[in-house]
């Protein structure tokens, strides 16, 4: 018998899952609203009219070799992705509390953070909100945390960020509680804290001694405005916080294969940065060894290359208004059509997926009749809307929410 013979199959992954299955669909008609990807108006992925540049510039440049890069990865790509979420005029990078160090995009950066806060700083308690993105209990479970909480943030009864009940859990948190928090665009739900909410979360932490850690997957591509985006990590570093921030630039620059990404950490006294970098040094090459070059070499040109930067500012603005343009359309179309409830929460969201309220019937029913394919929370990725498929789209849910006794309405505020 092969000693492979009792190993059970995991379950699947739903989101490429539901990628392999609109693929394998054969329907003229079909949409797919699952993978957070971001999509041109056409519906085809977009490759970066800078990025296509910059690449052009590395592949021609002679100098650029393929060896292999120090363990925390390119030293110009992790200041100025450090600098890209603490801002150019950050004290904390001034007084050499800050610093980068990269990652295989922010996937990795949240698994390098775990490792070091779980190894180096004895830390076993992580809360994350409900909902938040599936992988954060994955990666600290398997990282060796044993209590994993979550504390509440989504009002399906409302459609609405469920404040008070956020600060009531956060407030149960033990001290020295690692605390996930989304920096800007929640995936999945869309809806962010306000500035003077972030205020408020940042004075029960401050008192009950809890460790942020920013989940960064959107800066720049959420409002079109990376210093906007930031906001919220920036404030915490302002009040003093030591804290760490998971980067990505998967969305951001569309480098979603290169896997580049950088885990910032911020201290509150730059004579401990040697022992925690060398710490850090340690994980990675125990894990992986050390980053690839190529996303990170394209990222660090174009955001220390004034003009290359401009032209990228200009692509995130293009990307964050061709999404708010679908978010106006489809509530629109909804409100048009007279599907029952309320459906400003989608213009009231922010970024690429939306939280819209529909049950697991609903989108059974938008799957099997309409080949409309989103994850079953209802979730879905607001770039794969556009002016060809969203009447189609907006159509189907209608039909899904007035379908019948089976499939009840997520809109009735008696849920």
């Amino acid at each position: 018998m092969s000693i492979y013979a009792k190993v059970e199959k995991g379950p699947a992954i739903e989101v490429f899952a539901l990628t392999q299955a609109f693929k394998d669909d054969s329907n003229q008609n079909k949409v797919n609203l699952s993978v957070g990807a971001y999509r041109t108006d056409s519906g085809a992925p977009w490759v970066l009219p800078v990025v296509r540049k910059t690449e052009i510039k590395i592949a021609s440049d002679e100098s650029v070799n393929h060896e292999y890069l120090p363990v925390t990865g390119l030293e110009s790509f992790t200041s100025a992705a450090t600098e890209l979420v603490l801002g150019a005029d950050s004290i904390a990078i001034k007084e050499n509390r800050a610093f980068g160090v990269q990652t295989i995009s922010g996937t990795g950066a949240l698994r390098v953070a775990a490792e070091f806060l779980h190894t180096q700083l004895n830390r076993n308690v992580v809360f994350y909100s409900n909902p938040t993105w599936e992988n954060h209990h994955k990666i600290f479970a398997d990282t060796g945390f044993t209590s994993l909480h979550s504390y509440r943030y989504w009002d399906q009864s409302k459609r609405q960020l469920d404040f008070k009940g956020m600060l009531a859990d956060l407030d149960q948190a033990p001290p020295g509680a690692v605390i996930i928090l989304h920096a800007c665009a929640h995936n999945p739900t869309g809806i962010d804290p306000t500035q003077e909410q972030w205020k408020e979360i940042a004075d029960l932490m401050e008192h009950k001694k809890l460790f942020p850690l920013f989940d960064s997957a959107y800066q720049g591509f959420a409002s079109g405005d990376p210093d906007r985006d930031a906001w919220a990590v920036r404030y915490f570093v302002s009040r003093g916080f030591e804290l760490l921030t998971c980067q990505s630039f998967a969305k951001n620059f569309g480098l979603y294969c290169e896997r580049a990404g950088n885990l910032t950490v911020v201290q509150q006294h730059a004579s401990t940065k040697p022992a925690v970098h060398s710490q850090l040094t340690l994980i990675i090459r125990g894990m992986y060894s050390n980053p690839p070059a190529y996303g990170a070499r394209i990222v660090s040109t174009v955001l220390n290359t004034p003009e290359l930067r401009q032209e990228w500012m200009d692509c995130i603005k293009l990307m964050s208004s061709r999404i708010r343009q679908m978010r106006a359309l489809l509530r629109d179309k909804l409100v048009a059509l007279g599907t029952p409830g309320n459906w400003d929460h989608i213009v009231n969201q922010i970024g690429m997926f939306s939280y819209t309220g529909l049950n697991e019937n609903q989108v059974r029913y938008l799957i099997k009749e309409y080949h409309i394919y989103l994850l079953k929370t209802g979730r879905i990725n607001m770039c794969g809307l556009n002016t060809g498929n969203i009447e189609y789209v907006a159509k189907a849910i209608n039909a899904s929410v007035t379908a019948g006794s089976n499939v009840s309405c997520p809109c009735d505020n008696k849920l």
